[in-house]
């Protein structure tokens, strides 16, 4: 974990990063790397694969790498159902998430990556977001969460204990975590959260938590620059 992943001076988000985001929609085809990275070519939201809150039809896209222990993936969560309850209802921004569990510093973090994809094979996306909202409500980070509570998060959000440990068990979603983590590594990934702006297949890289404002900024810049999308808003909260 790098402490430079949250930066709390929104003024350099709010000039280079909007300044990359105006830049970024004014493209046709070539990936943009945002605040003078180099382009990266980021895989778009796949249904069936990914886990998303929001319209998948929204034509930006907040594209988030994380591991469940990360202290920063926690307050950024936080941040994330912000920006879902501000520009979620009109259907405008969605937010996808992808496994990232740093091993060598989280020893806990690739079960806890595996859980949650037991939890979208029982509840969908619904149930991925309750469990991993649940989740880093109960653990401490840093590594912190004592393992046996992971089937309690499942039954406290509504899912089937028992298909829950089988699912676990199973080690079923391994290969899929190692392949999201070999992605984001491959983007050039050194910690978490690693986030993208996505619209289309154009891109700016984030770095790490932003604040709620910094989002805001980034958002907006994106959004004054692309069409409304043409999907009907969905429900942006994934529980009751």
């Amino acid at each position: 974990m790098k402490s430079q992943y949250v930066l709390p001076i929104t003024i350099v988000l709010a000039g280079g990063l909007i300044a990359g985001a105006v830049f970024l929609v004014g493209k046709s085809s070539t990936p943009g790397g945002g605040s003078g990275t180099e382009p990266k070519t980021v895989r778009e939201y796949t249904p069936g694969v990914d886990h998303i809150l929001g319209n998948p039809q929204a034509q930006v896209k907040i594209v988030e790498y994380l591991d469940l222990e990360c202290p920063h993936c926690k307050t950024f969560n936080t941040t994330m159902h912000q920006i879902m309850d501000y520009y979620g209802k009109t259907g405008n921004v969605a937010w996808v998430q992808r496994p990232f569990p740093l091993a060598t510093i989280h020893t806990k973090a690739p079960q806890e990556a595996h859980a949650a994809e037991c939890a979208a094979d029982q509840g969908g996306d619904t149930g991925y977001f309750a469990y991993t909202d649940k989740l880093f409500e109960v653990t401490p980070s840093d590594n912190g969460l004592d393992l046996a509570q992971l089937p309690i998060i499942a039954k406290a959000v509504g899912l089937d204990a028992a298909k829950f440990n089988a699912c676990m068990s199973s080690n079923k979603f391994a290969q899929k975590i190692s392949d999201s983590y070999t992605e984001a590594i491959t983007l050039g990934a050194q910690g978490t959260p690693y986030v993208f702006i996505m619209v289309g297949t154009d891109s700016i890289e984030l770095s790490g938590a932003q604040p709620y404002e910094s989002m805001r900024a980034a958002i907006d810049a994106v959004l004054g620059n692309v069409a409304a999308p043409a999907a009907a808003p969905v429900p942006t909260t994934a529980t009751e």
